[in-house]
């Protein structure tokens, strides 16, 4: 996400936040298995948190892709 404050266009910006936005799913992907497994750490409240972080990327991405 550090990569998204020097973006080089808009269209720079929304790409490099949408990679952020698939690696918040990928993480989620890990983090339910990590709940659902026996000898894996509980992943605590992490779950919830990377829901959030989701939206909020989202909600970025509509947002600019509204005002381009």
């Amino acid at each position: 996400m550090h990569e998204a404050q020097s973006p080089e266009s808009k269209a720079d910006f929304v790409h490099k936040l949408k990679i952020a936005d698939k690696e918040s799913r990928e993480t989620g992907y890990w983090l339910k298995l990590c709940e659902s497994s026996e000898v894996l750490p509980d992943p605590g409240d992490l779950v919830e948190k990377n829901i959030e972080i989701g939206k909020i990327l989202s909600a970025i991405i509509g947002t600019v892709k509204r005002n381009s």
